[in-house]
């Protein structure tokens, strides 16, 4: 047993299963070709207990932890959900974490509360044209001006970005370097404020993403998050969650493709024999559980050591990374493996496994690209 299989975490994961069967896999091709997901579909989250499972009850969310979180994924993917749902419905999950650990009653009553009742949509704006995975090297800027901040920049790869209704916004207040960035919550409807243009995208097609650009857009000072200039900490102590997170999705994904793999072949039958009944094929679904196995007993550690200690903690932060970069490898494995054993079938836009193909290509990039975190992995072990 792992942290993921307490008997509380069994049934908070049939229970999002069930709510994914009922209110996501029916619709999810629709939502694709639309490229978002309705906005009906938070409040629905909100009202089955899925929205805030990782949010303390004070600030209106149901008081779990990371580890709830991820069960949440096992039970949507399980259920015929995807990443790219994930990535869209609980954006919350990097646009808020910020704002509650500030402590600021204001910011989480306007947008944190009413975000995990399903009523708002927020998302994280931190990437930038040309900048990448450089969070040090932003250059958005926020000028004081009286009882506002001025913001000038741009934005891109920002998830949710056309549906939501507020953005977390890492903005330079201060010098060169980490020391000189914050944190502004902006409302899309400021003036100056501008989706510039949805991006289309490989995968994570009913996951809006957007560009965006700010052109003398006036931020209220009360939208300050946490100090001024003491956001890059903010940030880097939530890149920890994040990476777990992608890692959950990952090994997710996986066990999902290994079932609809394992299924398929039981049932396509070839040249008078289930796919099942040739070596080749045991063997891969064999390949296939054997590294998605690994790879969640590591993410299911990684998880338990954040629960127990602190995100600044460099064993902590290793872990994270290195979770996020197995189950990297073993989903990439097991998709591609898995739309072999489908075959034609699998390269359709009909299939499932089709999906999970698409959208796992994303998960060695978002968060941290592979080759970024094994020389941030080398540095914390020691290995440079």
């Amino acid at each position: 047993m792992t942290v993921f299989d307490t008997p509380e975490r069994l049934a908070l994961r049939e229970s999002a299963r069930r709510f994914t069967e009922r209110e996501i896999a029916p619709n999810i091709a629709q939502w694709e070709d639309d490229g978002q997901l309705p906005r009906e579909l938070h409040l629905a989250a909100a009202k089955a207990g899925l929205m805030g499972v990782s949010f303390p009850e004070e600030v209106g969310g149901q008081g779990g932890d990371v580890i709830d979180s991820a069960v949440v994924s096992e039970g949507v993917l399980d259920g015929g959900g995807s990443t790219g749902v994930m990535a869209s419905l609980f954006t919350h999950g990097i646009a808020l974490p910020h704002i509650v650990q500030s402590g600021n009653a204001d910011l989480i009553d306007r947008y944190v509360r009413p975000t995990l009742a399903g009523e708002l949509i927020g998302s994280l704006g931190i990437t930038e044209p040309g900048g990448g995975s450089d969070v040090a090297g932003l250059k958005t800027r926020a000028v004081r001006d009286g009882d506002h901040y001025v913001v000038n920049g741009a934005k891109t790869f920002i998830t949710s970005g056309v549906r939501a209704d507020f953005v977390t916004t890492a903005v330079r207040t201060g010098g060169d370097g980490y020391a000189g960035i914050s944190l502004l919550v902006i409302d899309k409807n400021t003036p100056g404020f501008t989706v510039a243009r949805p991006l289309r995208k490989m995968g994570w097609h009913c996951s809006d993403t957007a560009e965006l650009t700010f052109e003398d857009v006036r931020v209220p000072a009360e939208n300050l998050v946490g100090e001024e200039n003491g956001g890059f900490v903010l940030v880097m102590q939530q890149f920890v969650n994040e990476r777990l997170s992608l890692a959950a999705q990952g090994v997710a994904t996986a066990q999902r493709a290994i079932a609809l793999a394992s299924d398929y072949a039981k049932q396509r039958v070839t040249f008078g024999q289930p796919l099942s009944s040739r070596q080749v094929i045991r063997h891969k679904l064999v390949d296939m559980h054997r590294r998605t196995a690994a790879a969640r007993a590591y993410t299911a550690e990684a998880y338990a050591q954040a629960a127990a200690s602190s995100t600044t903690d460099p064993k902590v932060i290793a872990d994270a990374v290195l979770a996020k970069r197995q189950a990297v490898d073993a989903v990439e494995f097991v998709v591609n493996e898995a739309v072999q054993i489908f075959g034609g079938m699998g390269y359709m836009r009909e299939s499932e496994i089709d999906r999970h193909y698409r959208d796992a290509r994303l998960l060695g990039i978002g968060g941290g690209a592979n080759e970024v975190l094994n020389d941030l992995a080398a540095k914390l072990l020691g290995y440079s």
